[in-house]
């Protein structure tokens, strides 16, 4: 039988003794951006998404395990735990099928079947199952168990628990469970019908059927809300005519005089048993595998959201638009810091628009205001409309761009927000959040709840714990790629810290405010509960600017700090040369002196002498700096100067199931079906092809004023 690490090894498509080895680190307390960073050699440079699918699995197979051995240990305290029975729970690969043969054992709330053997009926079920040649007829059988004192009162009573019993003994059987599962998965559908004539947004499903192995994981949550909300009857249809011949096939012994009866018994466990408990199963089977379908594409669509490059250094006006209670504003300079802040009412008449347009651009002048940005949420269109006239009247040097303010409500209201801004009204924090959004995104988001950033389908009937885990690895992820300033990082950003937790990361930031702005990484073991283990995963995270040591601005972890001065020895370099950017043409150099020797001398591994090698290249550098910049726009369109054919320049902003829904600067984002995205190439899911955040060219296909709907085509640009 396969090990634990064999099986992930050839699931996964690694090497034994990479699974092996990874294994071992995270039992040892490590985290997985400290494994996927720093530990390159032991994993065969494995990337964080790998790493966290191996931890995943492991998991499951450990409670597979623990399941295997709770459910031999209560079949053996019955007396009734074989060395077959051992074997086939010891060799079952998945929780369903350990389930399925521990069914017949597992203690049931009372059947009619506990009534049958209650009465003394099992030997009866147990002879008339067997159907040897010579048993007699089930009539003449049943005879030697009429029982009044037990309620036996006739021949056709004790038949009719003989086959309850033997119902039961079919419908408990892991092997038939297992056919019939196979053949549902295979040939049924699962349907919906509209159990009212109302209108709802749940009318494709009205009258729906698709096979359950072909069916969408967005039409499956869809139909399970409509279901929910009283629009909808869903149910898994399957051929029973089928699904009977297999069942006969597997328990009826032709040409004996217990056939029918036995025929009769399975028809029932069938219809009575089996197929309920099989549609269940499948129904839940579909749910799962849409979630996790929805909870790696809302993952998938958070990272790049996550990790839009910043427009860093600018002073900076963030906008919450709304109706009866005015516009909110906030004027933050290049760091963050507020400079100002208030309230205008565009949209409250003409004359109140003027004000706020001459209010805002004094606000522009006095502070030297180069962006602009606009939360898309009500009054949004008016407020961008305002925003272009302000852009005129202060004659250039301004641009704007709409930012999601997703969960900037729910953060504006939180704790977080009023340790941060006490002196601020709740409104007014989240123009601050909406203006941060535009200078650092993945500074801001942190702040909020994953959930309540907004990508994704259905994040709301998802399995919350598994939900949160998913999106709290790729926040994970992301603040540990970019890196992490300790001296101006919010205890939210340094808790998303390899290593640190929320206790730690407001003793870091308790320190400096104590004790000045960290001047080394050595100095980070002083901060009170953070010990060395805690250090050892957070280290290379942590970039301390103020450091008299370029190392310590850099991703180069402390451990590797011999190897990269080593490096730069052997190289004729110095420190000073890493801090003025003076290093030449290293890789050359280091190519032409040979890149294993080089490992072999500097005391590490080849993956991790490249990684200190690129960081010395170019220390604090931010990875999202790679990536295009995001649009700042200047001048307005709306959905009426759309006309079919024009070919404009977008921002994704989500990526779902069935297509992408693209900002083209009309205040309504417009959808590229997935049969519009990609030219000549078959696509299984937008994301094979797009990520949030991208820039695109589409062009428009159709437009629909009337219901704010744009048809989009990438494929056609």
């Amino acid at each position: 039988m396969e090990t634990m690490i064999q099986i992930l090894a050839r699931e996964l498509d690694k090497s034994e003794q990479h699974v092996a080895n990874v294994i071992t680190l995270i039992d040892e307390g490590n985290t997985i951006p400290f494994i996927a960073r720093y530990r390159k050699e032991l994993h065969g440079s494995m990337d964080d998404e790998a790493l966290r699918t191996l931890e995943e699995r492991l998991q499951y197979l450990r409670n597979l395990e623990k399941r295997r051995e709770e459910v031999k240990s209560s079949i053996e305290s019955q007396g009734k735990l074989t060395e077959e029975l051992s074997a086939a729970i010891d060799s079952a690969a998945t929780l369903a099928e350990v389930e399925d043969l521990y069914r017949p054992y597992k203690q049931k709330r009372r059947t009619r079947a506990t009534a049958a053997r209650e009465k003394g009926l099992e030997p009866l079920a147990a002879l008339l199952y067997a159907q040897e040649r010579d048993c007699p007829e089930p009539l003449e059988a049943a005879q030697a168990y009429i029982d009044r004192s037990k309620g036996v009162e006739t021949a056709e009573d004790a038949l009719q628990g003989a086959s309850d019993i033997i119902a039961e003994n079919i419908s408990d059987d892991a092997g038939l469970r297992k056919i019939l599962r196979t053949h549902m998965l295979r040939q049924s559908e699962l349907t919906a019908a509209a159990v009212t004539e109302e209108d709802s947004v749940y009318r494709l499903y009205y009258d729906f059927r698709q096979n359950v192995s072909r069916v969408q994981g967005h039409q499956v949550l869809a139909i399970n809300r409509g279901e929910r909300e009283g629009f909808l009857k869903a149910g898994v249809e399957t051929n029973r005519d089928e699904a009977l011949i297999l069942l006969r096939r597997a328990v009826v012994r032709p040409g004996t005089k217990a056939m029918n009866f036995v025929r009769a018994a399975a028809e029932d466990a069938y219809d009575r048993l089996l197929y309920p408990s099989l549609e269940r199963e499948i129904r839940n089977l579909l749910t799962d595998e849409a979630s996790e379908g929805a909870i790696h594409n809302f993952a998938l669509n958070l990272r790049p959201l996550l990790m839009q490059p910043p427009v860093k250094g600018h002073v900076t006006m963030g906008l919450d638009p709304g109706y009866r209670m005015g516009c909110k504003v906030a004027v933050v300079d290049g760091t963050g810091k507020v400079l100002d802040t208030t309230v205008v009412y565009p949209t409250h008449g003409e004359r109140k628009k003027a004000e706020c347009i001459a209010e805002l651009a004094k606000l522009i002048r006095r502070h030297g205001v180069t962006h602009i940005a606009i939360g898309n949420g009500t009054a949004s269109r008016e407020t961008e409309q305002m925003t272009v006239e302000l852009l005129r009247e202060v004659g250039g040097g301004v641009s704007y761009m709409i930012v999601s303010e997703a969960g900037a409500s729910v953060y504006s209201a939180s704790r977080l927000a009023s340790e941060e801004f006490p002196q601020f009204d709740v409104n007014l924090r989240s123009a601050v959040s909406i203006a941060r959004r535009l200078q650092d995104p993945l500074a801001e988001l942190v702040k909020i709840d994953p959930k309540a950033i907004g990508v994704g389908q259905y994040q709301h009937d998802m399995p919350q714990k598994r939900l949160d885990e998913a999106l709290g690895n790729v926040v994970e992820d992301c603040v540990n790629a970019v890196g992490v300033d300790v001296n101006t990082a919010s205890p939210s950003l340094l808790q998303r810290v390899a290593g640190l937790n929320a206790a730690t990361a407001k003793n870091v930031v308790k320190y400096r405010e104590e004790n000045g702005a960290f001047t080394s990484r050595k100095q980070i073991l002083k901060v009170p509960k953070l010990g060395p283990k805690a250090y050892e995963q957070c280290a290379g995270f942590l970039r301390v600017p103020e450091s008299r040591t370029a190392l310590d601005n850099t991703a180069v972890h402390p451990e590797s700090y011999p190897a990269a001065e080593k490096l730069l020895e052997l190289t004729g370099h110095s420190l000073a040369d890493v801090s003025a950017g003076k290093l030449g043409d290293l890789d050359g150099q280091m190519k032409s002196i040979g890149m294993e020797k080089l490992a072999e001398e500097c005391g590490v591994g080849v993956p991790t002498l490249a990684d200190v090698a690129k960081e010395l290249q170019k220390p604090g550098r931010d990875p999202r700096d790679e990536l295009p910049p995001p649009i700042l726009r200047t001048d307005i369109m709306e959905i009426k100067d759309l006309q079919p054919g024009m070919v404009l320049t977008g921002t994704v902003r989500n990526v779902i199931d069935f297509g992408v829904f693209v900002d083209i600067g009309v205040h309504q984002d417009g959808l590229v079906h997935i049969s519009q995205i990609s030219k000549g190439k078959f696509l299984k899911h937008p994301s094979e092809a797009v990520s949030v955040g991208d820039i695109v060219k589409v062009v428009v296909l159709e437009v629909d004023e009337k219901k704010k709907r744009i048809s989009l085509s990438m494929k056609q640009a």
